[in-house]
């Protein structure tokens, strides 16, 4: 039987972003240098794509950021009771801030925005080129969270407490590790479970410190191959063969040794490939902007239901599936996942 979820049982904290997606041909990624797979964070070079996405005729936005995205997945897999899920992260106090308040209440995510009128709500454009889409987010306001001003504060971190079941996403280290780091540790020293998440290859290269900082505190490490096979070549783990690399990593140190670290890799449309579990068979599943998000948070929804391993995975792959059929991060009324 299903261990039923309480409000708040569910914390995420990162970036929230509202998503503009739009199809474009080859010759617009090509003047913005883009890959057609990548996340890649927005530079000066950057400023005009986003005036030209925003006036395609096929232009849509969806809230966004991939911790956001995760919890509200988890949300909707879970359905009732509202809030299981909570969400920190900045938010300017603007049109676009307006919008991702909507769309988390509609989703019914109990989000608490610290928001601030100096710098404008954050986007991210994903360009769409057939199966691939390329990510370029300009953090603006999510850059701004602050700990002090926010996650520090009685009634926020109350809140926090809470929850059983914490995730956060590896962008997050580009804006706050001192949130993380707090979360983690208190995760840990009450033996809940502190989930985190690879992310994008630039993560692993570029916030290797903070990303090791956090590591002895991580239960679950969630990461697709391209992003587990940067992390490996980072810590000179000197194979590429996944299964090797998830081990090597569940073997880190690790504060709470109560609970032994799961590594959950996802492969495309070959396996996902997790320490503790093998022969785990995965139809059709893209790694595109979405899938990874959401396979996380179907993921999360049966872990906060306290389901085994493969039950969770089980979950994830379902919620990708369904992701990767549709536009943006958006999912139909109600699952149908028994």
């Amino acid at each position: 039987p299903l261990q039923t979820s309480n409000e708040n049982t569910l914390f995420g904290m990162g970036n929230p972003l509202l998503d503009i997606s739009a199809v474009v041909d080859k010759d617009f990624l090509d003047k913005f240098g883009l890959k057609p797979n990548d996340q890649i964070l927005a530079e000066d070079k950057h400023k005009a794509l986003f005036d030209e996405i925003v006036k395609k005729s096929n232009v849509e936005y969806h809230a966004g950021g991939s911790t956001q995205n995760s919890v509200k997945i988890a949300q909707w897999m879970i359905q009732k009771p509202h809030k299981v899920a909570t969400f920190f992260g900045c938010i300017g106090s603007d049109h676009f801030g307006e919008i991702l308040k909507k769309k988390a209440e509609e989703a019914h995510v109990d989000a608490h925005y610290y928001e601030q009128n100096v710098v404008p709500t954050g986007t991210c454009a994903a360009c769409i080129t057939g199966d691939n889409r390329s990510l370029v987010a300009n953090l603006a306001a999510a850059n701004c969270y602050k700990k002090e001003k926010h996650l520090d504060l009685d009634s926020n971190w109350e809140l926090a407490k809470k929850a059983r079941v914490y995730y956060i996403a590896g962008f997050f280290l580009t804006v706050s590790p001192e949130s993380i780091l707090k979360v983690a540790k208190h995760a840990s020293d009450n033996n809940k479970i502190f989930c985190m998440n690879l992310s994008a290859p630039f993560i692993s290269q570029f916030f290797k410190q903070p990303l090791m900082e956090i590591m002895p505190y991580v239960d679950i490490l969630f990461g697709n191959e391209t992003e587990a096979a940067t992390f490996a070549k980072e810590l000179g783990f000197e194979t590429d063969d996944i299964g090797e690399i998830a081990k090597k990593t569940q073997t880190l140190p690790k504060a709470n040794t109560k609970r032994q670290r799961v590594v959950v890799f996802t492969q495309g449309k070959d396996d996902t490939v997790a320490t503790v579990v093998l022969d785990i068979d995965q139809n059709d599943i893209v790694d595109t902007n979405g899938a990874g998000d959401a396979f996380v948070g179907g993921f999360l929804s049966a872990l906060v239901q306290e389901q085994v391993l493969e039950e969770c995975i089980r979950a994830g792959h379902y919620a990708a599936n369904i992701i990767i059929r549709r536009v943006g991060c958006t999912f139909p009324e109600k699952p149908d996942f028994h």
